[in-house]
Formats: C-alpha cells, structure tokens, sequence
C-alpha cells in the first residue's frame, strides 16, 4: 500500500506543478499561502497583500506555523503543492491498516486503501490549488485509526495536528469526540471534545477577531441570515428550508458524495454520522463551492465515510466482505471514471502544461522584475513572485479587487498604488481591466515585451 500511495502522490503532485508552471494556480487560494509562510519564515508578520489581512486572521490555520523551517530550505508554491499531494495520498496508508485490523484481510485493506486513492471528492482537491485542509485527509484517517485500535499517543497526535488545520474543523472532530464517548473510551471522548471547543474559541475569538476585527468572515454563507435565521426557519418554516435544500446542484451533490462507496457506510450508522455535520454544513452553504464535489469541502469527511463503509463491510458474513468490497470499488472506479478531475478520468479538468507557449513567455518575462520590488501583477503570474512584502494582483492596488476583510476598500484605490514600482499584464486585458489600466499607465513605460506580455515600471521610482 505505501508504494501504491507514494505513486498516486508522484503523480498528482506531478500534475500540480505542471499546472503551476502552466499558470494554473492563482492568488486565492495557494498564492496567498505562499506569501504568508514565506513571511513568517522571513521574520515578518503574515499580512498578505495578495488579500489585504493577517493570514492566521483569514483562517486560524495554525498548521501554516509548522512549515516555516520548510521555508527556509525549498520556499515557494511548488513546495506546498507536493507536500498536499503526498499528504493526501498518505491518507492510505492508515486506511489500510485499519481495514487490516478491522476486516483481517490484507487484500480487502488493499482494496480499500485504492478505494481512498480513486474517490472523485479525494482527487478533486488535488487539482484545486493548495489548501490547509488537504492535511486532513492525513490526520483524520489516522486519528480514526489510532482511536479504533486504541493507540491513544498516536491518538492525541493526530487529534492535536487536525485541530491546528482550521477553525471549524470541530465540526467534524467534535462529533468524532462523541463517538469515542459513546463507543470506545468516555474519558478519551471527553478530552477530544473539551479540547476541540477549546482551540475553536481561541482560534475564532482570540486570534481571528484580534486580527481581523471579526470570529468569522464566512456568518453570511449559512442561509436566511445566519444561524439563528436559519435555526429559527427550521422550526418555523420547514417546508421552505426543504426547498431551498433541494435547488441547484445540491441532491447531486449528496449524491456523489455518497454513490462512490455504494452506501455500505448505512450499515455503520454511528460512525457514518460523524460526518453529518460537515455534510450538512456543505449542502445548506450559499457558497456552491461547498456543494460541489471538486472542491476541498468535500474531502474532509471522506475518511470517516470510508472508515463507516469499512465497518459496514465488517458487518456482512466473512464469504461477503470480498463481493462487496469489490462492489464498493466498481463504484469508486465508475465515479472516478465519471467525476474525477485528473487526466485519467473522462472529464479532467484542462489546464495549461508547463510547456505552453503563453506560460514559458509569462515565467520568463518576470525575470526582469527585482524581488523586493512593489509589483501589480497579472493573476496567475502572482503565484510565482509572492516572496516579497508587497505584491498584489491586478487592477489591485489601482482599484481594489477582493481585498480586506469586508467591502470597505471595493473598487477603491489602495493607498499601495502610490507605491508600485513594477506591473506586469498581458497584452490583452479586458474591458474592466483595462479601464483601471488606462487611467495609470501614463506613470509607467515599458522595459520589456514579448508576444503575450509587458512589463512596466514607474518612471519615478
């Protein structure tokens, strides 16, 4: 199982960085990881200007702080792509053994183990930039496993890292919490969910609103005005609360979620609510981000999802568990087939090579550019020239563009205008951009093109 997960992490982090160097990354949301590290392992506060706030104010991801030696040996977007691939695909290698203890089968452990590699909601995230929560994967697959075979060092380990990922990680670790109360060991239970409600209050309440003035930037995702708006429908209109459940791509989305492990997590109710929480939070979100399956929403829950199937297969008579494990796999292959987004299934999602033409012309071009200039550049090249104090991407700072912590500076110009040393954008910009373009450009000349690109200074500065 290790060399088959060491494989799928070569080669999904392969196809990462061969995205990046095909301009497919962007600011939001790997660049701005990028920056933030960097910026600590740098000495300096992580105020990232790629979004104009306090990274640890963005999310209480206090698993960002671990990287920081990384950053002073191989800095840069690369980096993070990689070590979120292999991540991922480490997940496995818990599962497995789980699988082994729990079904006493190394072939059926196996199985699932590829059953983890080849879900669509797995793989998708691989493909979706660089996000904290991809370490999940890792963490939850082993906290389940050191829980189920009571390794409770190895135990506090996971449920420590997991923790450090992000502030509303408790809804699903506090739910585990409840688990281990109710079906393993109370004393433990208690501890994981005392301990998560505790990092929660302190991540959102000390060092997000220290930061950014507020617990949360994300209230305005949860429907009819919030959670009390949204508790208060439920009780008092249900009907409307199952119909707005029921628009847009929301059962589909339930429905992908679960299809790939052929429901076999039914016959493992408890450990399958678990999950509840994380799902519901995706279905209801008026973000379509969180109720679509290629994004990193999803992945979260999939270790418990996998861990409630393997359960379920454990509850069938042993001459079974080989049929329908491998049921469970024909699923998984089919949704991979079907919604998997690498170049292996019918539908990947298209993204330039490192080898096209417009992207070697983008990587080349930035080289004029010094690195601890002010520079505006064109997003994605952004994510190749974070390392500095002050870069933003265009039209930001000329007028700001997703950036702040609410809509103060929308559309407005930044006070970092004034200091922009360097701007690079393509040769073709559209209508809006172009627009902002226009009304600075007499500031600055050209000092080098090619066929797609031009980079500008200010010719004050």
């Amino acid at each position: 199982m290790v060399i088959v997960a060491l494989g799928y992490g070569a080669y999904t982090a392969y196809l990462q960085v061969d995205m990046h160097n095909g301009l497919g990354t962007f600011s939001y949301d790997v660049g701005l990881y990028d920056q933030g590290i960097w910026l600590m392992s740098r000495g300096h506060a992580p105020f990232v200007t790629l979004m104009g706030r306090n990274l640890l104010g963005d999310h209480a991801s206090f698993i960002l702080i671990l990287l920081i030696p990384l950053y002073w040996i191989i800095p840069g977007t690369s980096t993070l792509l990689i070590l979120q691939a292999m991540a991922i695909a480490g997940a496995a290698i818990p599962l497995y053994f789980l699988a082994k203890h729990i079904l006493e089968s190394a072939e059926l452990a196996f199985l699932f183990g590829v059953i983890w590699l080849l879900n669509p909601a797995v793989n998708g995230t691989n493909l979706e930039n660089f996000h904290p929560d991809g370490f999940l994967g890792l963490f939850i697959a082993l906290a389940l496993y050191s829980a189920i075979t009571k390794k409770w060092r190895m135990y506090a380990l996971a449920l420590a890292l997991a923790l450090l990922v992000k502030e509303d990680v408790l809804l699903l670790v506090f739910p585990l919490g409840v688990y281990i109360f109710a079906r393993i060991d109370k004393r433990k239970g208690v501890i994981t969910m005392c301990a998560t409600f505790a990092v929660t209050i302190f991540g959102m309440f000390v060092v997000m609103k220290s930061l950014i003035g507020v617990p949360t930037r994300n209230s305005w995702r949860i429907p009819f005005g919030g959670p009390t708006g949204l508790v208060k429908e439920t009780l008092t209109n249900p009907t409307n609360v199952w119909k707005y459940v029921l628009q847009d791509d929301r059962p589909t989305y339930v429905f992908q979620m679960l299809a790939p492990l052929a429901g076999a997590f039914f016959l493992s109710p408890w450990m399958a609510l678990v999950a509840v929480p994380v799902l519901a939070s995706n279905v209801v979100s008026t973000f379509w981000y969180q109720h679509s399956i290629q994004y990193h929403y999803s992945l979260v829950v999939m270790p418990v999802l996998v861990v409630a199937s393997i359960m379920g297969v454990k509850r069938l008579r042993f001459a079974y568990r080989p049929f329908a494990t491998s049921v469970i796999l024909a699923c998984t292959v089919i949704a991979y087939s079907s919604w998997g987004q690498t170049t292996l299934a019918q539908h990947p999602r298209v993204v330039w090579g490192a080898d096209n033409p417009v992207a070697r012309a983008g990587l080349d071009i930035i080289k004029v550019v010094p690195g601890d200039a002010v520079i505006s550049v064109f997003d994605p090249l952004t994510t190749h020239m974070a390392h500095r104090k002050e870069v933003y991407f265009f039209p930001n700072p000329f007028k700001a563009s997703y950036y702040g912590v609410d809509d103060t500076w929308a559309n407005k110009r930044l006070p970092a205008a004034d200091r922009v040393e360097y701007v690079v954008l393509p040769k073709s910009l559209d209508a809006g951009q172009q627009e902002v373009w226009n009304a600075v450009k007499a500031d600055f000349v050209v000092i080098k093109e090619n066929s797609y690109w031009q980079v500008f200074r200010h010719i004050d500065r």
